[in-house]
């Protein structure tokens, strides 16, 4: 058993308590390693020591380049490893090594962008009404940032929050998933190799009531960056308000994947499955709702059927893999429990409907890809994040249906359009209530591009220029240039 220290204030650590808990190979169902178990005196050693780093450490004295420089370098190591913690994430989420060695080959673009980004944020000098002033803005960094990661992403969804909070010069206490926290272990080696000060980027493992609770309610704390369910989202709100703490958050989905009778069929099948059962569903923006126009149904879903069946199940380290197993335990049975739900509310099974057992999947948390027909739109399997491998079919007439289904839930991350039409493709991307919209194409990301959701789905952007604004404050500068003073008792 390998045994994983937090890092805190540039060491490796044991938790307080000398406690550890075990992380587990999705796809054997075994334990594979041993991470330290935090608890809320790790939480305030971590916050202590990033707002060290803040407030008078050498990070404090960087100037911007400086930081982008770092950023760079950074960059190179994660693209230099990227092999290495692809196949870590693979271990301990399960997701496929094609889509992980993807990942970590893309993940450097954020740290090269954003260090690119970091020295071109201005401020301005405001041409005021008033004479006799100089009036100008600054963009300083908040301070400390906790960052909080999920067990789908660990690493890309780290160094979304983790890149734009270093060009804007805050400090970071990132605490990741209990499931997945060794790739995050070995990252944080990287940010060493790269030369930050210590206590710019700590990281606290353990349990969310033990560690994110003491995290999200520290008083040295600014600002949450989180990803995850929509549930605990709503919980760190309501706790980050309490010190009006600013908030990131990227939450659930109910993606619409909405297919119109003049789309390029074989295309839109093939998107439509990427939607949904690559990654096996376990994506925020999983496109659990394929909404088809009635007049192509039949013949779409003959279609998607003969693709969905001859998906490869198995062992995820195998690039020929396409389908692999549930992260945890608990959201494997979690997943079981909504096909039980659609079966009993009236849905019609189509395909898949249970556990993997075959030879292939081994003793690892497989659920068969599932599919369902016949499916209402107020039905719970329509309305719930199910976050697996499990697709809703549901009808519409025209476009004005399209819409009214695909607006009528408390989601809104993302959505796909298939059309050959492209002034229905801009109709419906304007109205369409979703942070992201497809047109023709599914899951597609970029760096440059802001992602974040409408509704329930989340407050604030990852990636793109906005992203790195989520961590800045303005202040405003007047300088009296000779000015009277005037009556000091009249607002100026």
């Amino acid at each position: 058993m390998h045994r994983y220290q937090m890092y805190i204030d540039g060491k490796f650590v044991d938790a307080s308590s000398g406690k550890w808990f075990a992380t587990f190979n999705p796809f054997t169902g075994e334990p594979w390693a041993e991470v330290a178990q935090g608890d809320a005196k790790d939480a305030d050693r971590a916050v202590q020591a990033a707002h060290k780093a803040f407030t008078e450490g050498p990070w404090s004295q960087l100037n911007a380049s400086q930081r982008g420089m770092l950023l760079h370098r950074l960059g190179e190591l994660v693209a230099r490893d990227a092999k290495k913690l692809a196949e870590i994430e693979v271990r301990d989420n399960g997701k496929l090594i094609a889509e992980m060695q993807a990942q970590l080959n893309y993940l450097p673009q954020w740290c090269y962008y954003f260090g690119g980004l970091a020295d071109k944020i201005q401020g301005a000098a405001i041409p005021l009404d008033k004479k006799g002033y100089l009036n100008y803005t600054r963009h300083e960094p908040l301070g400390v940032v906790v960052a909080i990661t999920p067990w789908n992403s660990p690493l890309l969804l780290l160094a979304w929050k983790l890149a734009p909070a270093l060009a804007a010069g805050c400090t970071l206490v990132v605490k990741p998933s209990e499931h997945t926290s060794v790739s995050t272990l070995e990252f944080v080696k990287l940010i060493e190799e790269a030369g930050y000060p210590p206590g710019v980027v700590n990281v606290v493992t353990g349990f969310g009531q033990d560690v994110g609770g003491p995290l999200v309610e520290h008083p040295l704390v600014r600002k949450i960056a989180f990803t995850g369910s929509d549930a605990n989202g709503r919980a760190i709100n309501q706790a980050a308000a309490k010190t009006f703490k600013r908030v990131t958050l990227e939450l659930g989905g109910k993606s619409p994947n909405i297919v119109f009778a003049d789309a390029k069929m074989e295309d839109a099948v093939n998107g439509v499955v990427s939607g949904i059962f690559a990654a096996t569903g376990q994506t925020c923006i999983a496109g659990s709702r394929l909404l088809v126009q009635e007049s192509i149904h039949d013949a779409f879903v003959e279609k998607l059927l003969a693709l969905a069946k001859i998906a490869r199940l198995g062992d995820p380290s195998k690039m020929e893999t396409q389908v692999g197993p549930v992260t945890t335990r608990p959201q494997y049975e979690k997943v079981l429990s909504y096909i039980d739900i659609a079966k009993n509310e009236g849905a019609k099974l189509l395909m898949g409907g249970g556990p993997a057992t075959r030879p292939e999947c081994g003793s690892g948390w497989f659920v068969e890809p599932t599919i369902f027909a016949g499916v209402q739109n107020r039905m719970r399997i329509a309305q719930e994040e199910v976050f697996g491998p499990v697709l809703s079919i549901i009808k519409f007439k025209d476009e004005e249906e399209a819409v009214a289904i695909a607006n009528d839930v408390r989601f809104g991350l993302a959505a796909g359009v298939w059309t050959g039409d492209i002034g229905r493709a801009i109709r419906m991307a304007e109205r369409v209530q979703a942070g992201t919209v497809w047109v023709n194409t599914y899951r597609a990301v970029s760096y440059l591009s802001p992602f974040g959701g409408y509704k329930d789905s989340g407050v604030g952007r990852e990636s793109g220029i906005e992203a790195v604004h989520e961590y800045l404050q303005v202040k405003s500068v007047w300088i009296n240039a000779g000015a009277p003073t005037g009556n000091p008792f009249i607002l100026r």
